[in-house]
């Protein structure tokens, strides 16, 4: 299966840097709107055959125009919504709030499912939610698929289910708005991200820096 993981367009809490993460969140600002109606033709070459969105307003608003295009209903699953900020959850912009949230996120996808955001969810939670709408998808026998989620959500899934995405790669490399991570593979036979943001990841990866404890933490995408 090809698997499309799509960011929602632009929110105002992205415009304030606040951990916006419960249901059922910040809608569109006007550039949201103007980027999700742009992904139609963003996504012309590719054969979208089901479209998933989070149970957050910004991604079922983001998913319409998409769906609108292609004719396609919305699937909307609670699965893959964004990661939970707990005790951060709109409260502080600032960059070391931001740091905090991501740090434990990225100490998932490297393995440590067990630790629990502070006040939220624990990996372990986190990813299981995520793989069960992923797996829903496989079996439905599409050929391609598009979730549209969230920039944490998909980074760290991202890094801890592509057997060529590291957690320091995921880390140095923000997902902007509606910027998209194409992957290819099965539950069972496991995934190879393909491309990040319209660049291969082979190639990105050559020349990538940063890491888990760099300046891309500051940023949460959510």
């Amino acid at each position: 299966m090809r698997l499309l993981l799509i960011r929602h367009g632009q929110t105002p809490s992205n415009l304030e840097f606040l951990l916006d993460t419960a249901v059922p969140g910040a809608g569109l600002t006007a550039l949201g709107e103007r980027q999700a109606a742009a992904l139609p033709e963003a996504l012309a070459g590719e054969d979208i055959e089901a479209l998933y969105a989070s149970t957050l307003v910004r991604t079922q608003l983001t998913a319409a125009p998409l769906a609108a295009a292609r004719g396609l209903d919305v699937r909307v699953r609670d699965g893959i919504r964004e990661l939970s900020a707990g005790d951060l959850e709109m409260v502080r912009g600032d960059s070391e709030a931001a740091k905090a949230y991501m740090t434990t996120a990225f100490a998932w996808a490297a393995g440590e499912t067990g630790l629990r955001m502070p006040g939220g969810e624990s990996g372990a939670e986190a990813l299981g939610r995520f793989d069960a709408v992923v797996a829903e998808a496989a079996d439905g026998g599409a050929g391609t698929v598009a979730m549209v989620s969230h920039g944490a959500a998909i980074r760290m899934w991202t890094a801890a289910r592509a057997r060529n995405v590291a957690v320091p790669f995921a880390a140095a490399h923000p997902l902007d708005n509606t910027g998209v991570v194409v992957l290819e593979g099965s539950p069972s036979a496991g995934w190879t991200a393909l491309s990040w943001a319209g660049a291969a990841v082979a190639t990105m990866a050559s020349g990538s820096d940063g890491g888990p404890t760099g300046r891309p933490l500051e940023q949460p995408a959510q």
